[in-house]
């Protein structure tokens, strides 16, 4: 697992031994990274944006980010294994003061925000395949209005997976890559 592009390109992360962590292939994030910059559907600029990076494990999708000139990306995970090797990954880069990691759940994390706090460009959900609370964890980023008008909300699932979303969110594109599916959406108010 290594960093794709931008100043940190080539920099191998730290990436967990045990199997309760399935990081971000590097195929499937440069598939992203190149969705997010050439869509012809929605257009995206990771520079200067701020990101929340959810089920952040070791943090390769956020990391990314910051090496393509994010301004902030907030991480929010709560496996223990995998938050260690996410602040080596981050003290490796020198990027603690672009950071903030929120030791919680997911929902947890959600619930305890307040309408305003917060304001992200980009909200990455990157849940264990098992996981079947999709539309909650939607449900949430839209009553709290944390994404910008603007902002796009990336979900990486099982290319199996058949979830229903909201009828507020709208699905922007959807690709493919190997057994994983990312769906590209924004909230619509």
């Amino acid at each position: 697992m290594r960093i794709i592009s931008g100043n940190f390109k080539g920099l191998k992360l730290n990436i967990p031994l045990n199997k309760k962590t399935r990081p971000l292939k590097d195929i499937t994030k440069e598939s992203i990274f190149n969705t997010l910059s050439h869509s012809n559907k929605f257009l995206f600029y990771i520079k200067n944006s701020i990101i929340l990076d959810l089920f952040s494990g070791t943090g390769s999708f956020g990391l990314e980010c910051l090496s393509r000139n994010a301004k902030k990306v907030i991480f929010v995970e709560n496996d223990k294994d995998a938050l260690k090797i996410l602040f080596k990954n981050i003290y490796k880069m020198k990027l603690m003061e672009k950071t903030k990691i929120i030791e919680n759940s997911v929902l947890n994390y959600l619930s305890s925000l307040e309408k305003s706090n917060y304001k992200f460009d980009l909200i990455f959900v990157d849940p264990p395949y098992k996981a079947k609370n999709i539309s909650e964890l939607i449900e949430d980023i839209y009553y709290k209005k944390i994404l910008k008008k603007k902002g796009i909300v990336i979900i990486h699932r099982n290319k199996k997976s058949d979830e229903n979303y909201p009828d507020y969110f709208k699905i922007l594109d959807t690709r493919e890559y190997g057994v994983s599916k990312i769906i590209f959406g924004s909230l619509i108010s």
